[in-house]
Formats: C-alpha cells, sequence, structure tokens
C-alpha cells in the first residue's frame, strides 16, 4: 500500500483528538506559545517535525554556529526566575548552548507532555460551520480546534541551490540548515562551500581549520563585522542579571529590539570626517551590530551608507594580503545593513590560509556539479564534501508547506500568490483563528527574535482572551484592516534602503517568488505601540464571530 493511502486510512479510522489550540513548531514561539496558553487553562497540542525542541537551534548545528544577538538579550524574558538561574557562559549563545537552554526551559515547565515530535503538519482546513480548524499530519493524525498558531519560524525551510547536477555529487552533503546530528568531521577532507551568507561566514573559519583544502565558491560577497565573541564574565553576567527588569524595559522602545542599541540621534553628516571615523573605530572595536546603530541615516541615505560601507571594505583590505581576494570579497551591489549584517569570528583572516581558495562565480558562474566537482565555467574543482549554504524560503516557506484552506477551499499558498499579506504580520484576511508568531509585516527578523516572538504570543493570547470573554467562536482580521497594515508597511520599506538589495528579505533567493520587503520597517518600538493602541481601543481590525 502506497504512503499517501496507509495515511488516508489511518486517519480515516480514527475520531480527531479535540483541542483549545493546535500549535506548529517547537521552537521558542512554540514552547512559549504552549506555556502561554496552558496557564490560560487551554488544552494545547503542538506538532513538531523535527525529534526535540529547539527550533532554528535543533536543525542549525553547523560548524561555528551561534546567535548573532548577545546571549543575556537573546533569552525569554517572561520568567524572572529563568531569567536568574539560567547562566550563559559565552558573549553570544552558541548552538549547543541555545540548545542547552530550549531544552531546559522545556524540561522546567514541562513542556513536552503536550508536544508530538518527528511529526509534520501537512494540511489543515477550517470549516465555516464548526469554526474549527481540523489538522492532518504526515503519520495520519487529525485534531481539531477553534484556534491554530504557526509557529513555523522564518528561517526555517532550508533551499538547494538551482545548480544543475546538485542531486548527483557522490560525496558527502550537507546543508547548512539541516545539519546532522552528530558532528561531522572535515579532518584530510576536500571541501566545498556553496554561498557567503550568514552561515557560511561562521562555519567557513571552522571548516577550514579542519579541511585538507576549502574551497568558497562567492557570488555574492556579504558585509560581516567582527562579534569579538567570547567567555562571559561573572561580573558581566552578575550585572546583566541585576538590570534585567530595565533592560527589557528598554528593549521594547527601541527599533530593533535590543536595549543595547537604541535610536541613534545624529545624522552621519554631523560630524566631521574625523569625528565619523573615531565613531565607526569604536562601534568595530565593540562589534556586534554597533556599526549600523552609528547613525540614524544609515539605512535611509545612500550617501551616509556609503561612509559605513567603505569603512568597512577599507577594513577588509587591511585585513586580506592578497588584494585581488580582498577586492573580491568587498562587497558592492548593495548598502551595509540591506541584507543581515552578519557577525563572524576571524572570517576575513581565513582567505589568508594556505588551505582556503577564494572562487569568484559572479564573474563565472558555477555551470554543473559532478559526481565529484563543482564546475566553475569547464574548470573542475575535484571535492571530497559539499556544504550548501544557500539559506532558506524565508518568511513564508514553513508556513506555505502546509495545505492551509480556509472555510471556502481557498489555499494560504494562493492567498499569497502576489506575496504574503497579512494584518500585523499576525493574521490573514478570510482565514479565522489563524495566527501566525512573527510573519511577514511584523518586525520577526529585523529584531530580537525571542523577544518579539513574546510580544506576539502575549497579543495572540489577548485576543484568545477577548474571545472568551465574550463567548466568541472565532476571531478574523477585516480585509480592510489588512490592506491598510500592508500599504503601511510597504510605504515604510519604500523610505529606506531595504529594497535596493536582492535580499532574502525581499525574496530574491527564491526562484518564483514575488519581490516584497516582507519584514516590517518601522521598528519594534512603534510596532508596540501601535499593537498596544489597537487592543486599547477594543481590537481595531479584528471581528470576533459567533
Amino acid at each position: 500500500m502506497a504512503a499517501p493511502e496507509r495515511m488516508a486510512e489511518a486517519s480515516a479510522a480514527r475520531t480527531p483528538d479535540r483541542f483549545d489550540a493546535i500549535v506548529v513548531g517547537a521552537g521558542f514561539a512554540g514552547m512559549y506559545g504552549l506555556h502561554r496558553l496552558r496557564e490560560m487553562g487551554l488544552s494545547v497540542r503542538v506538532y513538531e517535525r523535527g525529534g526535540d525542541v529547539g527550533g532554528t537551534w535543533y536543525w542549525n548545528r553547523y560548524p561555528g554556529a551561534r546567535c548573532d544577538i548577545e546571549s543575556q538579550e537573546y533569552s525569554y524574558s517572561f520568567s524572572s526566575d529563568l531569567q536568574q538561574d539560567w547562566n550563559w557562559s559565552e558573549r553570544y549563545g552558541t548552538q549547543p548552548e541555545l540548545l542547552a537552554y530550549a531544552n531546559h526551559v522545556a524540561d522546567r515547565f514541562d513542556l513536552r507532555r503536550d508536544i508530538r515530535f518527528e511529526t509534520r503538519v501537512a494540511a489543515a482546513e477550517y470549516d465555516d460551520a464548526s469554526r474549527l480548524w481540523t489538522v492532518t499530519t504526515d503519520t495520519g493524525e487529525t485534531a481539531t480546534a477553534p484556534i491554530f498558531i504557526l509557529a513555523t519560524g522564518n528561517l526555517s525551510t532550508p533551499q538547494l541551490p538551482d545548480i544543475p547536477g546538485v542531486g548527483d555529487f557522490a560525496g558527502r552533503r550537507f546543508h547548512t540548515g539541516d545539519w546532522p546530528r552528530e558532528p561531522v568531521d572535515f579532518t584530510g577532507r576536500r571541501v566545498g562551500v556553496i554561498g557567503t551568507g550568514s552561515t557560511a561566514i561562521q562555519a567557513i573559519p571552522a571548516i577550514a581549520e579542519e579541511a585538507k583544502h576549502l574551497y568558497v565558491f562567492q557570488r555574492t560577497a556579504n558585509f560581516s563585522v567582527p562579534a569579538h565573541h567570547g567567555p562571559m564574565t561573572d561580573d558581566f553576567r552578575a550585572a546583566a542579571k541585576a538590570a534585567y527588569d530595565e533592560t527589557r524595559r528598554l528593549a521594547r522602545t527601541t527599533p530593533f529590539g535590543i536595549a543595547r542599541f537604541p535610536a541613534p540621534t545624529r545624522s552621519t553628516f554631523d560630524v566631521s570626517d574625523e569625528e565619523r571615523q573615531e565613531i565607526y573605530e569604536k562601534a568595530w572595536a565593540m562589534g556586534g551590530q554597533a556599526l549600523l546603530f552609528s547613525f540614524n541615516d544609515l539605512l535611509i541615505s545612500e550617501a551616509a551608507n556609503e561612509t559605513a560601507a567603505e569603512f568597512v571594505r577599507n577594513k577588509i583590505r587591511a585585513t586580506v594580503n592578497d588584494p585581488e581576494v580582498a577586492e573580491l570579497l568587498c562587497p558592492d551591489d548593495h548598502p551595509i545593513g540591506t541584507k543581515r549584517l552578519c557577525l563572524d569570528s576571524h572570517y576575513f583572516e581565513t582567505f589568508n590560509r594556505k588551505n582556503v581558495t577564494l572562487v569568484d562565480v559572479r564573474t563565472t558562474p558555477i555551470t554543473e556539479i559532478t559526481a565529484s566537482a563543482v564546475v566553475v565555467g569547464d574548470r573542475p574543482y575535484e571535492i571530497d564534501d559539499l556544504v550548501l549554504a544557500t539559506g532558506f524560503d524565508a518568511m513564508t516557506g514553513a508556513a506555505r508547506d502546509i495545505d492551509i484552506r480556509n472555510g471556502n477551499g481557498l489555499g494560504l499558498r494562493d492567498a499569497w500568490a502576489d506575496g504574503p499579506r497579512t494584518y500585523l504580520g499576525l493574521m490573514v484576511a478570510g482565514f479565522p483563528s489563524l495566527f501566525m508568531i512573527t510573519g511577514p509585516q511584523s518586525p520577526s527578523v529585523k529584531s530580537q527574535m525571542i523577544l518579539s516572538i513574546e510580544q506576539h504570543v502575549d497579543l495572540i493570547a489577548s485576543i484568545v482572551g477577548r474571545m472568551r470573554d465574550a463567548g466568541a467562536k472565532a476571531v478574523a482580521a477585516t480585509a480592510d484592516a489588512q490592506k491598510n497594515w500592508v500599504d503601511h508597511a510597504n510605504e515604510l520599506a519604500e523610505t529606506t534602503l531595504y529594497t535596493k538589495a536582492n535580499s532574502w528579505y525581499m525574496g530574491a533567493n527564491t526562484p518564483g517568488k514575488p519581490r516584497m520587503f516582507m519584514p516590517y520597517a518601522g521598528g519594534v518600538g512603534r510596532y508596540k505601540e501601535t499593537c498596544d493602541r489597537i487592543v486599547a481601543e477594543g481590537f481595531t481590525g479584528f471581528v470576533f464571530e459567533g
């Protein structure tokens, strides 16, 4: 019997389980969603395709993987005891420590009893009469709930490159977004890495330390700044814990949800060339995202942006010994910050190693991948291992992977055929009681993700609480509210430089995907003020049904 037939037979033989809410995904969004709804007395079922909690940090185990937000901010704020009890060991959380943190949270709040692991949600369909969502999994299980929540993440659908023969490679092949559970040893191996985005920039230095030879196939050079990663001292940790209340309060008022980086007040050209250079040098020494917060016009003025871009290019030229290689590593096709600004640990220094070769595939593209080589033009580069750091179908990929249909049979994929449209990045008009955590047109990836996750989950909890108080059976976003919000988000994006880059923010890395800037460019503080006002005004733009 074929797999689809077995699934259908199993589904038909079972009575659907009934819950108050169904959540897809057990990363940081799904875990907090489960905890928050359970606190409200709701019965919740979470489905997770991975073998355990952690989401991004469960799948992305590539060498050098770590967060680009400092540990004491990239963490939950909903529990003061959790903040005080957990001890971060390093300035930027590494993948193993972040996964350990996720597991600690799951244990502490007994989350796993409501999570079905290694279970992928295949379809979800809404029934107008019963006002219930019916969810079907790849195991044939079905469940119903009036509330359906996508906690599927913004970068959770790995994307293979559109290169002939990519499936024919006979050696070991890895994708950074779906790395093996066990460590991979590259000692004595010839390794090819395709891609030079944020994951590659973290992985390349680590792989280079082991590989016999590493070939880096670069189509697009990216801006990267030093993380200055290192151990967290006891004094720093104690000070961070003592200041948590104020840190969280400040973070919610900033553009990116990071307390350390409030909105800058000066323009790039309000200072002399010498003072500007000093400000950039201090930001470079601080590391992390500091450079982008040096002035208030770096993401709206091309002239201002170019001063920061050229500063970073000069740092690359001063670091890389071979001038030709240095120029290839200098980005020249997008303003700095309009693609995700990468953080690295000795990335550019890696190209001074004798066992590392940078291959320019923008001038001469990759023509094919054979069983043993990456062929650039007509030149084969023989390799033993192929690492694909080729990114994700960002923002919408995970939601589109599920066959989600409303009461009229309209699929979410069809509703988003011309690009994603949401109200607040939270709901889609025409799809009642379907919520997204950090969806398109919310700050999401342009923010400290856990802060935005908590804000969205708390907003969903407020809406669900209003439903319960009003005796409503469903809630929906109005078409007018959605249109006005999307128009507002697009207008904001057009005032920035973000639309100047062919980035995954724009969907440019996915063939056939409509081009639009998907995150909300207005900043975390402005977004939160808007949501708070909507709630205070009686949930403007939402209709409570039944």
